[in-house]
């Protein structure tokens, strides 16, 4: 059986769960969540924790149960902490602004980018080269950082362009520059 499906989610103090059929509603602090899990997995709310389960052992079941189950425990830690995620810009002249609840982004265009924040989404400007994406949606919050390093993916040569925080860029040497044969 899944180690991690079988583990049982406690439910912090000021989060309210609401399981109406395979559909999961978490409410707390930050906001609220809802999820509709897969027909043959099923949750089910006991002594202050959530425990996730499935019918039998079959492939697709045992693919979707700790899936699941880390679905919903991304559900409660979203609505009681929140969730961020780190982007950084490399490159002379690169640098990001927040105007308003858009996030400008000058990238070495001919233009401006400019970025509207889904709902549930804020955006932080550490410094010019510091972004952070915030929210209680990790799943949003991921989708919206890819779209964000979409618009200039690092480059293997010099590494400028906008990297996740701790990112590592595989670089490579440029010309040989050598004589040839």
């Amino acid at each position: 059986m899944s180690r991690v499906g079988r583990a049982p989610i406690p439910v912090p103090p000021g989060v309210q769960i609401n399981i109406d059929g395979s559909t999961v509603t978490v409410r707390g602090p930050k906001g609220e969540l809802v999820r509709t899990l897969p027909h043959p997995i099923s949750a089910a709310l006991q002594d202050g924790v959530i425990l996730v389960s499935r019918p039998n052992d079959s492939a697709n079941n045992r693919a979707l149960h700790g899936l699941c189950r880390t679905l919903v425990a991304n559900m409660v830690q979203g609505v009681t902490q929140g969730f961020s995620k780190g982007l950084e810009i490399a490159g002379v002249g690169y640098r990001a602004q927040k105007s308003g609840e858009k996030l400008i982004l000058s990238l070495g265009y001919s233009h401006p980018v400019e970025i509207d924040p889904p709902a549930g989404i804020t955006f932080l400007v550490e410094t010019p080269t510091k972004i952070q994406v915030q929210g209680i949606n990790k799943e949003l919050i991921g989708e919206v950082a890819a779209k964000i390093r979409a618009v200039r993916k690092p480059e293997p040569y010099k590494g400028k362009g906008v990297r996740y925080a701790g990112e590592k860029i595989q670089r490579k040497a440029g010309k040989a520059g050598g004589k040839k044969k």
